[in-house]
């Protein structure tokens, strides 16, 4: 609660551990771990429901609202069980809260779940990822529980709880005459900066006066005119939500007389007194009562008539009569102390609790000093969100450190067996992960042979298994094994063992006898050797990993019977420590004298030998860097002739070759394909390039028309590189492919570029060209146009960017490519049409229809189901991958490119779309004369007032542009915008403080919405839900009271109710206000749909439409392959090497917090 509120913790263990049956995340047979020694529970953050887990903890320390919520049964809630029965009314919000609550005071683990939970609210994983306002869920799940318990006793649970009243009072100066209005809210916002605590920001807020007068002048009823008045609010809260501070005890006397009580023997010294005082309520006396009533011994000295202090005031104690007297009273206060001083930990029966305050940080609950606690809010951070609950309700003697209390005998019964099986799975548990397999070998069973130890019969005969804890100690080990061979005499030693290709080898020897397995690093499946410790089948045996044998593979010349060596190599394994010298070979091999050759065994498809020099024969294997396979040949030093270059066989003492591949690409024939040049970081491109022309015996001519090009993994062919670079110079690596091919490379003040027509690039089509870096952008437009066979100029270029499409224009033609920063192997796409002049946009229109009747559309409807083709025709649109909706679909007509005047205003813009050509002014210039816009008088367009203009976002109306006089320059629309115009029936001009919404009423019956209505709704008295519920009444002549409204979200194709309360009180002075439907999570705007459910008519809380069920199914099919769709390609990706790159996740936009409640009414 008070830890880093951004700090996720993600541990994961299941929802539900002990009885639903659900996975775990982590380990399978993992069980959740018990309670730290706090005694609290956590809460299990799920990847972003830190605000969710504060506000839960809070109402759960809450022991109003946890035992309100406790009474309700399950005759009237209803049961999980019977949650999937399709006639059964369960609730499962309040339900779900309460098996939480039990988990958090019975249930002996560290952190609870909220799964379940967030599954009853209907949040997928997405919204488990998302932060929230803490603000907002509170209110929203207040909401969902007085929804949840309609009908039931508790149906004013958070009404009765959590609620409040303020009385707004205006006095007139002149009369006196009070005006006043009482609202109710269940929170208050208060500015809690430049203020010294809660009182001074209440004050500030709702009770310091605002006085009308000068141009702030008040309409008084009374005098019927504008008089100087006073403004107040007076707040009245019932029980507030639960404060997280203690209440402060300014009595020391009762205090002490408290702490002295407790003492059997009631004499105590001094000194303790203090420590057992700060134990006591937390802070020393020095710091809380010195100021005021001086130092302790001072403090009891005043008090003689109570307190008995020694001769040498080191002891004190309380006098007899004192003590009998009011014993059974301070008993009582003492008893009321605890429980203020406490924050009434609920915990398990048998753990008490203690008094102090705590960090409840998700899964994590730490003792936390009340000093960390100012420190934290000290500086620039504070409280958001606070709880206070009333000092004067008193807690019951039976609930004093009972977590029991109140809670319903079925939860009560559901986490005792959680409980107990929550502890048989912890030792089942508890032995699995501390048990592990050991592999013994047991020395008689094995000899020592060829360097190695191996067995006498079978490995199986000679090895046993032994299931062992590994919290006990290697002299338990060595008794279990003693009783397990019976056999066995004499002393006893283990050693760790590993198998080697040469055979057992036998390391380190394992002492310490008081020492656990754990730790001497014993591991699951270590193989163990036990033995004498000297030989084995009387043989001393080399151990440790300085003597590790090795596994070689020697060469060396064959002898004839006359002694002399053959012309034929023999190939024998042989066994050597590793720390031996190299010369040992010829002992080995019964060879007096040669020469020592080594091929590394990593060396693969070549053999690359290397000679030992003779200085190097004393050095060991180890050092000469010989593993398991490396190959040895022995050649007699006389011999001039290499008996390897006789069998084929290539020799050389080089260890690495550096070479390039160069492709002939030149279209000529050759002997060769490809050849390899041998070549160094420092070697010159003119160079290679000779080498190549020469090895592959071609025309010398191609010496000065000819140049290297590299080749990348798909086969492209890339930039050519400058003949004087150096490799190093162009980034070539050793091993690259290059391609020979005709025609010299670029200068160095010249560029090789790409290019390719249109924007669909297509790997292998693109275009080549080397032109000057001085070279206009005109100029190199007018050559590209050449090359590629095109005419006319009608054309622009544009950069492709790294997304391997269109990016921005190129518009200054006059400027040199080399001013705009372009560089060999760009690529440049050309793009039809010619760019507007500096200063002009150039902006598609779109003729916008939306569904619903027009009188003076119905020539079209057959042409609404139309695509769009170049002739302009109807077409149908609707959102991407989405099912089709009648809130969703649109229908866009293109009309045409318009070029128009940056300071053209929107009047304008509309002006020159709905004249007649001929009335058409200098400000637009038609970029398609061949497409000609339809006739706008059969449409009966009277003004450009009877046309709306909307941007085109993602093929659908997106921002609406209000203003007929502000300039398009100012709406920064930017040179890729689109409009869409939409026809008007009667004039319409928008104020900046006018939303615009469609509007739709439920038909009574039916799952469905008369066709859509616009609404316009003037907002310059706020966004609130009650001005909004107000405007719609008004509109559709209903009351207030009798319509519900919800916005439609037609990503999701759900509704989202709006609320009928006034959640939220705001002062008229500070301008911030939280109920504002422009915010999370509503975020309400131009042409958004508000559905209207008439509650005279029709008592239902469901807005959804059978499309919508429709969408939301294909929604889940379409995510569910999705994920098998990535899955798969996950699977494909696993042979990527780690180094390549991945695309990043795309970030989804934010999503408005919800909580799905059913229909209880």
């Amino acid at each position: 609660m008070f830890g880093d509120l951004f700090e996720e913790d993600y541990s994961s263990v299941s929802n539900d551990h002990y009885g639903k049956g659900k996975k775990l995340k982590t380990k399978a047979l993992e069980p959740p771990a018990p309670r730290e020694f706090t005694n609290l529970s956590g809460i299990r953050n799920q990847g972003g429901t830190c605000y969710l887990n504060s506000l839960l903890q809070t109402l759960h320390f809450t022991p109003e609202f946890r035992e309100a919520l406790f009474s309700l049964g399950p005759e009237e809630l209803g049961s999980l069980e019977d949650k999937d029965k399709p006639d059964a009314k369960v609730r499962i919000i309040p339900l779900q809260l309460q098996r939480l609550f039990a988990q958090l005071l019975l249930l002996d683990q560290e952190a609870a779940s909220t799964t379940d939970l967030t599954d009853s609210f209907g949040w997928t994983s997405d919204e488990e990822m998302r932060q929230h306002d803490v603000q907002e869920l509170n209110r929203i799940l207040f909401s969902a529980l007085e929804t949840s318990l309609v009908g039931t006793s508790g149906h004013d649970l958070i009404n009765r709880l959590y609620h409040g009243t303020i009385v707004n009072q205006i006095v007139c100066k002149e009369c006196k005459n009070v005006s006043e209005k009482q609202e109710d809210f269940l929170d208050l916002t208060v500015a809690v900066r430049n203020v010294s605590g809660l009182e001074d920001a209440l004050w500030n807020m709702y009770v310091e006066e605002e006085v009308f007068d000068y141009d702030n002048l008040y309409h008084c009823g009374t005098c019927d005119r504008l008089v100087k008045a006073a403004k107040e609010d007076k707040s009245n809260p019932d029980v507030n939500l639960e404060d997280l501070q203690n209440e402060e005890i300014d009595d020391p006397l009762m205090i002490l007389k408290a702490v002295l009580l407790q003492e059997e023997s009631n004499l105590i010294p001094v000194d303790q007194l203090g420590q057992k005082l700060l134990k006591k309520i937390g802070i020393s006396w020095n710091k809380k009562y010195r100021k005021q009533y001086g130092p302790l011994r001072k403090f009891l000295q005043l008090h003689s008539q109570i307190f008995l202090l020694s001769s040498d005031e080191s002891t004190v104690s309380l006098l007899k009569d004192c003590s009998l007297q009011t014993e059974s009273d301070i008993r009582r206060n003492d008893q009321q102390l605890l429980k203020t001083l406490t924050s009434e930990p609920p915990g398990l029966n048998d753990r008490p609790s203690c008094p102090h305050w705590f960090d409840v940080n998700d899964s994590q609950v730490q003792p936390i000093k009340e000093e960390d606690i100012e420190q934290q809010f000290q500086g620039k951070e504070s409280a958001y969100m606070l709880f206070y609950r009333k000092s004067q309700l008193q807690r019951p003697p039976e609930a004093r450190a009972n977590p029991r209390y109140r809670v319903p005998c079925h939860l009560l019964n559901e986490m005792d067996a959680a409980n107990i099986e929550l502890q048989i799975k912890r030792a089942e548990c508890d032995s699995t992960n501390n048990n592990f397999e050991l592999h013994l070998h047991l020395g008689p069973y094995y000899h020592f042979f060829n360097g190695a130890l191996h067995p006498v019969v079978s490995q199986t005969e000679s090895m046993w298994d032994l299931t062992f804890d590994k919290r006990k100690t290697l002299g338990d080990l060595r008794q279990s094994i003693f009783q397990l061979l019976e056999f066995w005499e004499g002393d006893m030693v283990l050693s760790v063992a590993k198998f080697v290709p040469a055979g057992l080898h036998v390391y380190q020897r394992l002492d310490g006898d008081h020492l656990t397995l754990c730790e001497i690093e014993i591991a699951d499946g270590e193989d163990i050797f036990v033995w004498n410790g000297v030989e084995v089948g009387g043989i001393q045996i080399p151990a440790g990993s300085d003597c590790e044998p090795l596994l070689l593979n020697v060469l060396y010349p064959a002898t004839s019977s006359e002694e002399e060596q053959c012309q034929q190599l023999i190939d024998s394994p042989y066994v050597f420590p590793s720390n031996a010298e190299i010369g040992s070979v010829f002992t080995a091999c019964a060879i007096p004298d040669g020469v020592i050759l080594v091929n590394s065994a990593e060396s693969v498809g070549e053999e690359s030998w290397t000679t030992i020099p003779k200085e190097d024969l004393k050095k060991t294997f180890r050092e000469q860097g010989l593993r398991n396979g490396s190959s040895i040949l022995i050649q007699d030093s006389n011999d001039g002739n290499s008996l390897l270059t006789k069998r084929g066989k290539w020799i050389t003492s080089v260890n690495e070759v550096d070479w390039l591949q160069v492709k002939n690409l030149c279209q000529l024939d050759s002997e060769e394909e490809q050849v390899k040049i041998s070549a160094t970081l420092n070697t010159v491109v003119f160079d290679i390039r000779i080498k190549a022309i020469k090895e592959l015996k071609l025309m010398k001519e191609l010496a000065e028309d000819s140049c290297l090009r590299p080749i990348d993994r798909d086969g492209k062919l890339l930039c050519p590189v400058p003949d004087n670079y150096t490799l190093k110079e162009a980034e070539l690596k050793m091993g690259s492919s290059l391609g020979l091919c005709p025609g010299k490379a670029p200068t160095s003040s010249q560029l090789f570029l790409f290019f390719t027509v249109g924007s669909d690039v297509q790997p292998g089509t693109e275009m080549e060209i080397i032109v000057e870096e001085t070279i206009s952008v005109r100029d190199c437009l007018k050559v590209m146009l050449e090359k590629s066979g095109l005419s006319g100029d009608a054309w622009h270029l544009r950069k492709m960017d790294w997304c391997y499409e269109a990016g921005e224009a190129l518009w200054e033609e006059d400027a040199a490519l080399k001013e705009l920063m372009l560089s060999s192997g760009d690529t440049l796409l050309l793009i039809e049409g010619k760019l507007p002049p500096l200063g002009f946009l150039k902006v598609p229109i779109w003729w916008y229809q939306p569904r619903g009747p027009l009188h003076h559309w119905k020539s079209h409807q057959d042409q609404t189901n139309c695509t769009f083709s170049q002739g302009g025709v109807w077409r149908a649109n609707s959102i991407q991958d989405a099912p089709s909706d009648a809130h969703a679909e649109v229908s866009l007509r293109y009309l045409g490119d318009v070029e128009i005047s940056e300071d053209a205003t929107l009047g304008e813009l509309k002006s020159q779309v709905s004249l007649p050509p001929a009335a058409r002014t200098l400000l637009v210039i038609w970029l398609l004369p061949a497409m000609t816009l339809p006739s706008f008088s059969e449409f009966s367009i009277p003004s450009p007032a009877f046309l709306r203009a909307w941007t085109v976002e993602s093929r659908r109306p997106g921002r609406l542009l209000r203003v007929h006089y502000q300039r398009l320059r100012e709406y920064k629309l930017g040179q890729r915008t689109e409009i869409c115009l939409e026809p008007l029936q009667k004039e319409e001009n928008l104020g900046p403080q006018h939303v615009l919404l469609r509007t739709q009423m439920r038909l009574p019956g039916k799952r469905a919405y008369a066709l859509p209505v616009d609404l316009v709704w003037d907002t310059a008295r706020g966004w609130t839900a009650g001005s909004l519920r107000h405007r719609v009444a008004d509109f559709y002549s209903l009351p207030v009271e009798k319509i519900e409204i919800a916005k439609y979200l037609p990503e999701k194709f759900e509704w989202l109710p709006v609320p009928s309360w006034n959640q939220q009180i705001t002062k008229r002075k500070k301008k911030k206000k939280q109920d504002n439907l422009q915010g999370a999570p509503y975020h309400l705007k131009d042409g958004d749909t508000i559905g209207i459910k008439n509650l005279l008519v029709e008592d239902d809380d469901d807005f959804s439409t059978v499309r919508d069920d429709i969408g939301r199914e294909k929604q889940k099919a379409f995510a569910l392959g999705r994920k098998k769709r990535q899955e798969a390609l996950r699977v494909r990706s696993s042979d990527v090497p780690s180094g390549a790159e991945m695309p990043p996740r795309p970030r989804g936009p934010e999503a408005s917090l919800s909580i799905h409640v059913g229909s209880f009414r």
